[in-house]
């Protein structure tokens, strides 16, 4: 019996992790939203896709959360997006409410699912997610730093003219303007590029991929990225469904690790049948755990006025 996906919200965002899914022939995939007619459209459009790209994989869109039942997964990628000017922050209140909904209402219909969180503000609406569920936290997972370190990787693989499958990158902490690139931990085939990067050069691309987001809302204009924040949500749902045992940086919720309690912030995670099946402590800096720390306490500060701290 194939897996089921269901992908809540069928912008672009979901609709595009719905596209994913189906080519990976990952799952059978729902895709719901409130929009009636928009998921519907999306799911047959990419089901008649399938005879071309030979995947035998079922897509149905729906409004009906009866229709998610039985889900192995849910990624929520429900809420407004950003505007130019608009920080992710300034969505926190809108999609705060949406979250609570849609999270209750697709745990009712699949009460043994793992829910990835997408929506922004990212770590937020994670705690948010985990506080209304009330499910273990390894069954509750944000999706931030596998994106973040996708750009990170990017713009490195960029400067040093190499194949980006040779780039290895690490961002902590929050999924924001205080998120922490771990350049002494990345490397190209194995090399540290400290090594290869001059400090200057290294902060500019640090800086840009904290700014990665908003770079690429700039230029849009009326909308905000989709391909890399879908791709990054598959690579856990594929972590997940193979039991890959796959180490991603993930917003998860601290007990403790790395000095933090009760907080959704992005950390080593890896990614097996069960979820989040292990956090991966490594030694910081002084001045990296301080980083850590600031953007800890940015996501406390969210959380704290939707009253999920």
């Amino acid at each position: 019996m194939r897996k089921k996906v269901t992908v809540v919200g069928a912008g672009n965002v979901g609709a595009t992790a719905a596209h994913w899914i189906a080519a990976k022939e990952l799952a059978d995939v729902v895709l719901i939203d409130v929009i009636e007619g928009v998921p519907q459209g999306k799911a047959l459009d990419l089901a008649q896709a399938m005879p071309i790209e030979k995947r035998d994989v079922s897509l149905i869109g729906t409004n009906d959360y009866a229709d998610t039942a039985n889900s192995d997964i849910v990624v929520i990628t429900a809420g407004i997006a950003r505007k130019p000017g608009m920080s992710r922050d300034d969505l926190l209140n809108t999609n705060f409410k949406i979250m609570s909904d849609v999270a209750e209402k697709a745990l009712a219909a699949s009460p043994n699912a793992i829910f990835i969180i997408v929506s922004n503000p990212l770590d937020a609406m994670a705690q948010t997610a985990f506080k209304k569920l009330g499910i273990a936290r390894e069954r509750v997972i944000g999706m931030a730093g596998v994106l973040d370190s996708a750009r990170f990787r990017t713009f490195i693989a960029q400067e040093l003219e190499c194949s980006v499958e040779n780039v290895t990158a690490f961002v902590l902490g929050g999924h924001g303007d205080t998120m922490v690139p771990l350049s002494r931990y990345s490397t190209m085939a194995g090399i540290p590029i400290t090594e290869l990067i001059e400090p200057a050069k290294l902060k500019a691309l640090e800086e840009r991929t904290a700014n990665g987001g908003a770079e690429i809302v700039k230029h849009l204009k009326t909308g905000s990225a989709y391909y890399a924040p879908s791709a990054a949500a598959v690579e856990m749902v594929e972590a997940i469904l193979k039991d890959k045992k796959k180490v991603l940086p993930c917003a998860a919720y601290l007990q403790g690790e790395y000095g933090i309690d009760g907080l959704y912030v992005g950390v080593p995670c890896k990614l097996g049948a069960k979820g989040l099946e292990k956090i991966i402590e490594i030694k910081l800096t002084e001045d990296e755990q301080a980083a850590l720390n600031k953007s800890a306490a940015a996501v406390k500060e969210l959380c704290t006025v939707i009253s999920v701290a």
